[in-house]
């Protein structure tokens, strides 16, 4: 069943009629309204591509969190062989909301990390909605650190509406696990790629995204607050998140724009929500083809580009 958004309301009517025509016809094979059903979905294939092509920055935010959006474990299952998951920071416990291990990208030994929102209500509660805590973080920490040692190129799927700040997370030291990810990312002798599939919220998603190329689906979303929470802080009104959004430049063009990414994955027409096979095969060849780019370096050279590509990010010249 097809989970609609606000703004597509019309559209839901459309492609209701439609299946209602269908089921008529089911019902009653002497029924001739193929003609009527076929109308129906060629003006409802016109409408969703035009909504689609004219997507508002909260709009934008209200697809990236599609509950039927492809999650980081749709493209490990489909994108990579040989999985094997790891578990746990050594020190404390097991995050359910960040998944990392060894796989095989095209027969390619590497390392993946990414945070796992959940599909359904267990999963979600499981998952902490992809909100990770400290240990998620010095998990991601520890799996970098064994690809780095074995030279296994990083790949990460960042979708976190940000890190966990929950009490007992800041206690265990949430800002500082957040930091020596970061660090880590950029220490790396290995290359590492990212691509932000959903949501890319606040320091949990720079914590893996600290990358030597980012990639951003095209209705992803990335920055360091939610529109909400800005919405909160700067209008003292939630209800002002269209306006915050708009503002804090999150959509992956702005970004590309700003050169904060490196590419946008173009999505199926819809959102990767429409087509999931396909959004995962592109992010699939994107991830190839960004790998490949960064074949030859020498351990010295990435870490070196990656720093200076951090360092100049932002950087205002001088008349």
């Amino acid at each position: 069943m097809q989970n609609y958004l606000d703004f597509e309301k019309s559209l839901a009517e459309l492609e209701g009629k439609a299946e209602e025509l269908r089921a008529l016809a089911r019902q009653d094979p002497e029924m001739d309204i193929s003609e009527e059903a076929e109308r129906l979905d060629h003006r409802a294939s016109e409408m969703l591509r035009d909504l689609y092509a004219k997507l508002t920055p909260w709009q934008k935010c209200q697809v990236a969190r599609h509950p039927s959006r492809p999650h980081t474990l749709h493209y490990v299952e489909r994108l990579f062989n040989e999985w094997t998951p790891l578990a746990g920071d050594r020190n404390f416990a097991e995050d359910h909301a960040v998944i990392g291990g060894l796989a095989r990208f095209e027969d390619r030994p590497v390392v993946v990390i990414g945070h796992e929102k959940g599909t359904d209500t267990k999963s979600r509660i499981e998952r902490n909605f992809g909100m990770a805590r400290p240990e998620g973080y010095r998990k991601a920490v520890r799996l970098m650190q064994m690809a780095d040692r074995f030279g296994l190129p990083v790949i990460t799927l960042v979708d976190t509406p940000g890190a966990y700040p929950g009490k007992g997370a800041e206690e265990r030291g949430q800002a500082e696990a957040i930091a020596r990810s970061t660090e880590m990312c950029l220490k790396l002798g290995a290359p590492i790629v990212s691509v932000v599939i959903g949501e890319g919220g606040s320091g949990g998603a720079v914590a893996f995204a600290t990358a030597d190329r980012v990639a951003m689906l095209e209705h992803a979303v990335y920055s360091v607050i939610s529109p909400e929470g800005c919405a909160s802080i700067l209008w003292k009104n939630a209800e002002k998140m269209k306006e915050a959004a708009a503002a804090l430049r999150l959509t992956a063009q702005d970004l590309l724009q700003l050169k904060v990414i490196d590419r946008v994955i173009e999505e199926p027409v819809g959102g990767a929500q429409r087509d999931p096979k396909e959004a995962i095969s592109r992010v699939g060849r994107a991830i190839s083809d960004m790998l490949g780019g960064l074949d030859g370096m020498s351990r010295d050279d990435l870490r070196a580009a990656r720093r200076r590509k951090f360092i100049e990010m932002g950087r205002v010249g001088l008349a």
